[in-house]
């Protein structure tokens, strides 16, 4: 193309990054500004992850300016930060789509595109990967270079840490780029961070370090092995005058602080190490949002933005002011801190989105944020929790649970130690996707001796339960969405362990809705009424233990059971009852479980994917209707007529 000028029509052309591969410098700073607007003009209607990719449009393209993907691996640490990745690599006509039911995903994608190579949703990933690629790449004898590309809140996850401590000095062709913002969601935390922001890169340390290393490997039959050493040496040489030690003790070659908005300089650094004889990562300073003044102002709101006014920056007004369960949770807990110096809350994180801040702001040294490190939050819950005279509350999101589950097994449950914890985002996830939905955590709990399993339907229950949980003596995890509920100034009403409600009263069929599941069972009720079947709502409220002393009440009028949840089918509460039938000898009930089907979902708006997978009440008395073969009235009246059977079937959607 010359040096004509790049137009906002470009990136409708643009097929691949070997489009751009002719671009000059100007051309590149060009396509940055029209790639920074679209995405602004998209997440502006849409919403999504604006800060962080606001602030790599320059590191991108200069990573496809230099390497040539997909031959080469980009290999994304969470992968949020992939929209400029995804518009320069053929799939700008279907950006306004992103994170939309049938659209692009949020985060990486290896079936959307090539030049994507693993899912990617959960931070400290990139490097342990890349270097799996990386040797994998080695065994195979192939040429691409291997690029890990992770923020600086990875460098909090224990995985990543491991990963450090694993690599070869001798690996080629492995470039880390560290995308130092100085945010993961929220502010980071901890004695990283002041490593970070201590660095400083000194250009004749680096070129001292280089030219002993090629003079020493030079010298003939003792020049590899005493290069070996000399790499020790000139390493402690560099030490004097620069401050980039941590990472030359795990055998990197630290190159930076890079200004990462400046791609003329990113190009040359990125075309300067790729003979580089040992592995190196380019610590490169970003800015979250850059190109837009709120989201640099606000970064923590805009970091996964809703939708907003493209050219003001602030957002629309929120579509409902009603509480959502995390805000009922954030706001009781703060309430319940007030009252009892006991109460500590731990997160990894997740303060913003858990609605923890007022909290953090009134009691820090009750309120501990302890950075991207799961494993590390649930056993430090269980420290804080030794000795039962603090009551704490580990507040974490469902998907995110799942990295601490040898934690919650060895360190709370197995010391039988009484911690909390709040399980936020239970349930699919919508936009976000599969990396995201929250639908296995019921399975890996109940596996677990000692552990309480409850979900709230409302707001009200959930202060309730909150309330009641340190007076279980054990660990309890309360799940819940985030969605709009309601919640009232009534007097909290004790929980009992294990004590379930009825909501309604009928007889034949009973509906077993989990959680926000019963406005989904009460509007299926209303619609088998009109065909003359009264069906009877349970709310479990308790998962485990269930209310056995209820449900065998219930079995006695009760022939056929419905269970509805959003959660995977084959290993949540449907599976709970079956199990619980069998065991107490209910073999002639008959047993339909609604529930997310055995494969892993997509992204979407919460009520597409309820659609998708059948869990609407239109679908839902459908498959009741087909699965009982009651299709009317009379149909219903002779169903409970009928004689039990003897068989237990369970089917998930």
């Amino acid at each position: 193309m010359g040096n004509t000028p790049i137009s906002d029509a470009f990136l409708d052309q643009l097929q691949s990054p070997a489009d751009i591969k002719s671009f000059s410098i100007q051309q590149l700073t060009e396509l940055a500004a029209v790639m920074r607007k679209r995405i602004i003009d998209v997440l502006a209607v849409t919403g999504g992850h604006l800060g962080s990719n606001l602030g790599v449009v320059e590191l991108t393209l200069a990573l496809h300016a230099v390497f040539d993907s997909p031959q080469d691996k980009f290999i994304w640490d969470v992968s949020h930060q992939t929209y400029s990745h995804k518009l320069l690599t053929g799939r700008n006509k279907k950006f306004p789509g992103i994170r939309q039911f049938k659209g692009l995903c949020g985060f990486s994608h290896p079936k959307e595109s090539a030049h994507d190579h693993f899912h990617a949703g959960h931070a400290g990933t990139a490097l342990s990967l890349g270097l799996g690629v990386a040797k994998n790449r080695d065994l195979t004898k192939r040429p691409e270079y291997i690029i890990p590309i992770m923020g600086d809140a990875a460098l909090t996850c224990g995985l990543t840490l491991e990963a450090l401590n694993n690599i070869p000095q001798d690996l080629k062709r492995f470039i880390v780029i560290l995308n130092d913002n100085a945010m993961s969601i929220s502010k980071n935390v901890g004695a990283i961070t002041h490593i970070l922001s201590r660095m400083l890169s000194n250009p004749t340390a680096s070129k001292l370090h280089h030219e002993i290393d090629n003079l020493i490997s030079k010298i003939p039959s003792y020049g590899p092995s005493l290069a070996r050493q000399g790499h020790k040496i000139t390493e402690s040489l560099k030490n004097l005058v620069s401050k980039a030690a941590y990472f030359e003790q795990y055998g990197l070659s630290y190159i930076g602080p890079i200004d990462g908005h400046d791609i003329k300089k990113l190009v040359e650094v990125l075309e300067g190490v790729k003979e580089s004889n040992w592995p190196v990562i380019i610590h490169i300073l970003t800015q979250k949002g850059q190109g837009m003044d709120e989201a640099i102002k606000n970064p923590t709101p805009y970091h996964g933005a809703r939708p907003f006014n493209g050219t003001t920056g602030k957002f629309h007004p929120a579509a409902s002011t009603a509480p959502t369960f995390p805000k009922v949770f954030g706001k009781h807990l703060l309430h319940m801190a007030q009252n009892d110096p006991s109460v500590v809350a731990v997160t990894p994180a997740m303060s913003a989105g858990s609605c923890l801040e007022d909290f953090m702001k009134a009691f820090p040294e009750r309120c501990l944020d302890v950075g991207i490190a799961e494993s590390h939050a649930v056993t430090f819950s269980g420290g804080i929790a030794y000795g039962r005279k603090m009551k704490v509350v580990m507040s974490i999101y469902a998907t995110f649970l799942q990295r601490a589950f040898d934690n919650v097994f060895h360190d709370i449950c197995l010391q039988e130690l009484p911690v909390v914890f709040a399980i936020d985002r239970a349930g699919i996830s919508g936009p976000d996707g599969a990396t995201h939905h929250g639908i296995y955590d019921i399975a890996f709990l109940n596996a677990m001796p000692n552990m309480v399993i409850a979900q709230p339907r409302n707001g009200q229950v959930l202060k309730e339960l909150l309330e009641a949980a340190f007076s279980f003596g054990r660990p309890t995890a309360i799940r819940y969405p985030n969605m709009a509920t309601t919640e009232t100034d009534l007097p909290i009403q004790p929980r009992e362990l294990g004590k379930g409600e009825v909501l309604i009263e009928g007889e034949g069929l009973l509906l077993i809705g989990l959680g926000h599941m019963n406005t989904t069972a009460l509007k299926v009720r209303e619609k088998l009424a009109e065909m003359g079947i009264q069906a009877t709502v349970l709310d479990p409220i308790f998962i485990k233990p269930l209310d056995s002393e209820l449900i065998c009440k219930l079995l006695q009028t009760h022939q056929r059971i419905v269970t509805i949840e959003e959660h995977s089918a084959m290993c949540g509460l449907g599976c709970i009852v079956n199990n619980f039938l069998m065991t107490h000898g209910y073999s002639h009930i008959q047993v339909l479980n609604c529930g997310i089907p055995e494969a892993f979902l997509d992204q979407g708006s919460h009520a597409d994917l309820l659609n998708e997978i059948g869990l609407t009440p239109e679908k839902i008395v459908q498959r009741i209707t087909q699965h009982f073969e009651v299709a009317s009235l009379s149909g219903a009246l002779e169903a409970q007529r009928k004689p039990p059977s003897c068989l237990i079937v369970s089917q998930p959607v």
